[in-house]
């Protein structure tokens, strides 16, 4: 299976927000990676439902939304309105993980649980067989451009050989700090999306940087 890329729009030109999303649907990118962050569950406010509602009605793309925020249960059926077809939650987010992914699945959408670095994929065990989509932080959550922690490829591996163990066909999502050297590393350890925002939007060709990507694996 060919790796998959998300460029995160985080790291975009929000003053220009329709043209790169133009510029995404031109590219070999397969989501559009949205971060949705409410200055509680992360130090740091991004943008909500109407920004999301325009990145859809320009994108070719299916929208990747990351909700980084407290309680999103409140949140999950405005943003598969607004045009979500993978909603991700944050485990240390949820007080009762199992039936919020139920919720994401009730609504359409495809299921997606994120673990931040400090978060072992043991505490996936129960939920896994119900997920399509594990979103692996390699950074703390909040910011674009921060450094990739290296404990990273370890927990790829475990959880990598806990979805195989099972037979499962979950995809397993890397989130900051991905750039073109440690991409191959984390394809090896069992990666099958590549999120990436600084890498692809502050490159002199951010098509050419995704197809470079997409053809690592």
């Amino acid at each position: 299976m060919s790796v998959k890329i998300a460029p995160s729009v985080l790291a975009a030109d929000f003053a220009n927000l329709q043209k790169e999303v133009e510029m995404l649907n031109a590219s070999a990118a397969d989501y559009i990676h949205v971060d949705i962050m409410d200055g509680m569950f992360v130090p740091n406010i991004s943008f909500g439902l109407p920004v999301t509602e325009a990145i859809h009605r320009h994108a070719s793309k299916p929208l990747d939304v990351h909700l980084m925020i407290m309680d999103p249960d409140r949140y999950l059926p405005a943003f598969r309105k607004a045009g979500a077809e993978v909603l991700t939650v944050h485990v240390e987010a949820c007080n009762h993980l199992h039936r919020t992914v139920q919720y994401i699945k009730d609504l359409g959408a495809k299921s997606g649980v994120a673990l931040n670095p400090h978060t072992p994929v043991g505490v996936l065990e129960n939920i896994l067989d119900d997920l399509d989509l594990v979103c692996m932080m390699s950074v703390n959550p909040g910011f674009g451009g921060q450094k990739f922690i290296e404990a990273t490829f370890d927990k790829v591996r475990k959880l990598r050989q806990m979805a195989n163990e099972r037979g499962l066909t979950t995809m397993i999502e890397i989130d900051g700090g991905v750039n073109q050297a440690n991409a191959p590393l984390l394809l090896e350890a069992g990666a099958d999306v590549l999120v990436a925002g600084s890498f692809v939007f502050t490159s002199k060709d951010p098509i050419a940087t995704i197809k470079q990507l997409k053809e690592i694996g």
